[in-house]
Parts: structure tokens; sequence; C-alpha cells
């Protein structure tokens, strides 16, 4: 069955790239203070236009609370078929230090078999996909199709999770893919069935009312630059397991297994670094909590004078698993902040942005259609993965529409680097993905 469609997207490559050469070109970073407003709406056009080529109808921009552009639009299916709806998002990070790409990041460059430049994986990538596999279907799409592309995921401003609830008919499915995610590696197709919550907060620490001479006052004077270091070594023990008092850092991942030597391929290890952690990488990356220190206000080295530090801060993220409610986890955090506080020191903790842990549920008609396209599309069962990152609006679907099947998907293998310097996505996997989606609509319309 899978001969015609595997052709098919075979010949619809070249203009696959040339789509994700357009796309790519598009700056579409969802932040003003940095790029035009105009290219993201320029791109959110672009993707409208291409889906009414497809034969979606209505399609159409539509303002967000956070001034963000959501497109959306559907296309009929037959009476009685079941509906999925289609998920992506259009906007980009920014291509941070410009230096540390091999070739200009808004320009799509093939070399060793890759295709290089920023969005190419995250998410423009999935764009092309959702557009190879409707157009190697052509007018054979058994199911009721809509479709959501969103404007500021990558700033996490909110603005398509308020729109959901608001416009919940319009986008009402018996499935979701969310293509935002990938597989295990090139050529290993997964389904992402977990994602990792966040709790950040920002704590500052006081000590002195003002910066004071080492010489005349260090030893018997507080140093809340001291003070926060000693707060910050309690977070993680000998191991660099996490130890967030309150908080369970022994849980195990039952999915699939992250090798660790690809681990640290993935992760770029310098030599001789260790692997955190008393439990597997796939335990510590999707099944524990996982406390990282985002930035510290201190002197920088050059230009630092002889003085005890009188204030100190640091950003902190706590990522946590489904299962861990991430206000509590929040709380929790701060009051270990505060109890690890030396010396008496003032410690002064802002809660910032906190988001859910998702959990999707397998056992339904959708999965097992994916399952069984996965498999054909290419040649191994599907495995299932957790992910780090967050995605709020998985919880916002699965709240709105609790019988909707919510499969997180895409072509977002380790090696593609997003948010990273030399972003890149692997042309395989755009077709294997797209014959994956493309025999799944077809399978579950049907069915």
């Amino acid at each position: 069955m899978s001969d015609d469609l595997k052709q098919r997207i075979s010949g619809l490559m070249p203009r696959a790239k040339a789509d994700l050469t357009e796309l790519v070109a598009m700056t579409s970073v969802a932040d003003p203070r940095q790029y035009p407003a105009e290219e993201c709406h320029r791109t959110a056009q672009w993707v409208a236009d291409a889906f009414t080529e497809l034969g979606f109808t209505d399609m159409r921009l539509a303002d967000t609370i956070d001034g963000s552009k959501a497109v959306l639009g559907h296309r009929p299916g037959p009476p009685g078929a079941p509906t999925v709806l289609l998920y992506c998002h259009y906007d980009v990070q920014p291509p941070l230090d410009d230096a540390a790409w091999t070739s200009p990041p808004f320009q799509l460059t093939e070399r060793d078999g890759r295709w290089y430049g920023r969005g190419t994986a995250d998410c423009k990538g999935n764009i092309a996909m959702h557009l190879t596999a409707l157009r190697a279907l052509g007018d054979d799409i058994p199911v009721t199709l809509k479709f959501i592309a969103e404007g500021s995921e990558e700033q996490g401003t909110g603005g398509l999770e308020d729109f959901v609830p608001k416009n919940a008919e319009e986008l009402r499915a018996d499935a979701i893919l969310v293509c935002d995610t990938g597989n295990a590696a090139v050529g290993v197709p997964a389904a992402t069935v977990t994602l990792r919550g966040l709790a950040n907060v920002v704590v500052t620490v006081t000590a002195l009312d003002s910066e004071m001479h080492s010489g005349m006052f260090g030893g018997p004077a507080p140093d809340a630059l001291a003070a926060l270091i000693h707060m910050l070594a309690s977070l993680r023990d000998s191991r660099g397991n996490t130890t967030v008092d309150g908080l369970d850092n022994t849980r195990t991942w039952t999915g699939e297994g992250y090798d660790p030597e690809q681990f640290r391929t993935d992760a770029h290890m310098v030599a001789g670094t260790e692997l955190l952690g008393d439990g597997t990488v796939s335990d510590m990356l999707w099944a524990r909590p996982a406390l990282t220190v985002l930035g510290i206000d201190c002197p920088p080295v050059v230009g630092s004078s002889a003085a005890i530090q009188a204030t100190a801060a640091a950003r902190l993220n706590l990522r946590v698993p489904p299962g861990t409610d991430p206000r509590t986890a929040q709380d929790a955090l701060a009051a270990h902040l505060e109890k690890a506080a030396p010396w008496g020191v003032r410690v002064e903790i802002e809660r910032e942005s906190s988001g859910a842990p998702f959990e999707a549920v397998t056992t339904g008609p959708a999965y097992a259609a994916l399952g069984a396209a996965m498999e054909e599309a290419y040649g191994k069962p599907m495995t299932t993965l957790g992910q780090g990152g967050s995605i709020p609006l998985c919880n916002v679907f699965a709240d709105t529409y609790p019988g909707a099947e919510i499969i997180l998907m895409g072509v977002e293998e380790p090696l593609c680097l997003i948010h990273a310097p030399n972003e890149s996505v692997d042309p395989t996997e755009i077709a294997n993905m797209a014959l994956s989606e493309a025999l799944f609509l077809r399978s579950f319309g049907k069915k």
C-alpha cells in the first residue's frame, strides 16, 4: 500500500526543499525587538496560501492576545469521517551567535546530506512534512482535516494557549498531531508520549548594604556571592542528582532507552566529563526533576575588584516530570533555597513562569494507526520517547478536548541541534515522516 505514496513523496522532495528554502529565508522570530514583525506576518500568509492550494477552505490569520497571528482552516472529508487537527508553528528561535554558524542561518544550505538553517527542523521542517504528505495523498484523504499554525511558540507568550479554549469548536478533532518533536535518531520512528513541565525562579541574596574591601572586611563579613554558591551547590549531590527537598528523584523511565554514548555525542559533552545522576540517561531526562542554573548576576572576572559582594542573584530552571505539579515543585524549590541560605543572609525569591508536564494516553485507535503507519514507512516498530522540553499547548489541548488523542511527532531528531547554531534537518526524515503521516491519515480515515 505504501509503494505508491513512497514514490509520490520521493518525487515531491525537490518541492519540499524549495518550500523550506523560502520558509527559512523568512526571519520569523516573534520578537519585534530583534526582527521586524512583518516577517512573521509574511510567513503566516505563506503558510495560509500553501494550505489553500491543497484544498483547505476559509484559511485565515487570526489575532491572538500576544500579538502573533495563528493560521487556521479546514478541509472537509467524507460524511461521518473522523477529524484530525494538524499543528505546527512557523516562528523560530533567533540565530543566537551568527559567527557560530558555518553557513548563514537564514539561508538553507545543503551540506553532508543535511539541510542547514534556522527552522529547518524546528518547526518549518514540519510544515514541509505536512505539505508533502498532503500533496502525496492528493484527493484521497478520507478524514476531515483541520489545521492550526502558531506564531509565537518559541517566545512562550501563550497566544495560542489562550486562543484554543476560546475557539474550541473550530478546532475540535478526534486526533491532534502536534508536529514539533521527532524521532529517537535518524531512521528510528518514535512518538513522544511525555513532556516535562517547568518551574522557574530568580533568587536574590543580600548580605551587606554595600560592597566592602575584601582586605579590610573579608573573613567575618558575609559574602552574598559565596552564600549563593553554597545554596546552589545544595541543589545537586555528588553524583549530580537534583536534590530539591520534597521532590522525588528516584523514578525510572519505562519507554525507549537513550544510549549513553549516543547521548554524549548528541549533548556535545567534553571528553572526560561524566554523565550525571544515579539513573539511566532516560531516567534523568524524562522521569526525574532536573535543575539548571540559567544565569548568575555577579561581577565578571575581567574588571572585578577586591570587594566582598553585597548582593548576588541567579535564575534557575527546574524541569519536572509527569506526576509532579509545577507550582508545588516551584514552592519546594523556593523553600529549599530559603532553608539552605547560610549566615542569616536575606533571601528574596521571584516566581517566574511555570508549566505543567504532559503525558499522552496511548491506548486509542489513532496511536494504533500511527504505530502501523510508522512501521510501514520505516520498516521497524515505532518506539515511545519522553522529551525534556515543555509544550504547554499540549495540556491546553488535553483540557479542551478530553476525548481527543494527542500525538507528538515530527522531524526533529537529536542531530538537528534545534535552538542552537547550525540547526539542520535530514531530508530523509521529512520524507519518511511525510509517508508516515500520509499512511496514518489514509488508515485512520478508513477505520
